[in-house]
């Protein structure tokens, strides 16, 4: 518990920009976009292990778990902003890329990706801000 309460007490010493949204809506937004993103990247495991989807979909989608798994340790444990910052626009790039792979295969899939591609935009000009507004700290 002593962690979490460290990471929270400089999180919150960061200079932020005023339309930051508050953490628990961070989270409720995160708890609707999962169950999409596992749904759309379920499914286009499903349908490359069927052979009716290219496996080269799998490369974006890959590349998109890992760097969003690895936001919050680099954000929270590492507490990098410049990485952190780095990371999430791999985030952005690799939906971008997801949606733009799955398009002529499942339209559908790709569009069901908007939502997760308008919040992590959102959330990479966030973090792209507190970066900037933190820049001479060490992280």
């Amino acid at each position: 518990m002593s962690d979490r309460r460290e990471w929270r007490g400089w999180y919150e010493s960061l200079r932020k920009p005023d339309w930051t949204p508050a953490g628990s809506t961070i989270g409720a937004i995160w708890s609707l976009l999962y169950p999409i993103i596992i749904v759309v990247f379920g499914y286009s495991v499903f349908r490359v292990a069927q052979g009716t989807l290219p496996a080269g979909v799998l490369i974006p989608i890959t590349l998109n778990v890992v760097a969003n798994v690895a936001f919050t340790p680099i954000q929270f444990g590492l507490r990098s902003l410049r990485l952190a910052a780095a990371d999430i626009l791999a985030v952005l790039a690799t939906i971008v890329w997801c949606m733009v792979a799955l398009w002529p295969y499942a339209w559908f899939a790709s569009l069901a990706l908007l939502p997760y591609l308008l919040w992590v935009s959102t959330a990479t000009v966030l973090q792209l801000s507190i970066t900037w507004m933190n820049w001479p700290r060490r992280s």
